[in-house]
């Protein structure tokens, strides 16, 4: 009874410890992710519709735009973190703490989701297009009334695989103030060795992506039409 009640006592006390962090975590993915598409949606439709061919034909600017977002994606989380603290101090008014690590967070996943979106959207049938063109569909027409809504199962499990690499950069942002489970499993975990709040911490994290990877296979399925 004595060993039940230690085991209960322990088990709350370990909750208590996750609780906060785990909510910064949550807090973090989920506006990193609100800001990373509404910032990425508009470049992956720009890359798609002024490539060669398509609707709004434009070589210069695709590539440049290209260009750019290549070069984003190229520089690892933990040194953009820091290389734009400046803008997360004038944003925010700090550079400590979840919501200073929301600015990096969805900084870093933008270019990621442009490319999902541009790859997404190619994938709709040029068939399909050249008969919205042919009833005189406007340009946003086609991309909001045809391209999106064909492309939605493909679209929703890339924005369920952002969210996922989304909570691993913010694992990353605690390493440097960012809060969340990644600061909780640095402090604890490695500076004071309590290998416990490691592997609870990790636990909680494998659910976390378990739970979004098979509610975006669900929805994914649940809009596909084929």
């Amino acid at each position: 009874m004595v060993s039940s009640s230690n085991t209960i006592q322990y088990l709350i006390n370990l909750w208590q410890l996750l609780e906060q962090p785990l909510w910064e975590s949550l807090y973090m993915v989920f506006f990193s992710t609100l800001f990373s598409v509404i910032i990425g949606l508009p470049l992956g439709i720009i890359l798609v519709i002024t490539d060669k061919g398509h609707l709004s034909e434009n070589i210069k600017l695709n590539h440049i735009l290209g260009t750019i977002i290549n070069i984003m994606r190229s520089i690892p989380f933990i040194i953009l973190i820091i290389a734009i603290f400046p803008l997360s101090r004038l944003i925010v008014g700090t550079t400590i703490g979840p919501t200073a690590a929301i600015v990096p967070l969805s900084v870093a996943a933008a270019p990621f989701v442009a490319r999902v979106i541009e790859s997404s959207l190619k994938e709709v049938d040029w068939g399909v297009i050249e008969a919205s063109i042919s009833v005189g569909a406007t340009i946003p027409q086609i991309i909001f009334k045809v391209m999106i809504p064909e492309s939605l199962p493909s679209l929703i499990l890339g924005i369920t695989l952002t969210i996922i690499n989304i909570l691993g950069y913010s694992a990353m942002a605690g390493a440097i103030g960012g809060g969340g489970l990644g600061d909780l499993a640095i402090r604890y975990g490695y500076q004071r060795f309590e290998t416990d709040v490691l592997i609870a911490t990790i636990i909680v994290l494998i659910v976390f992506v378990e739970i979004v990877q098979r509610l975006g296979n669900y929805l994914a399925k649940k809009v596909d039409k084929r």
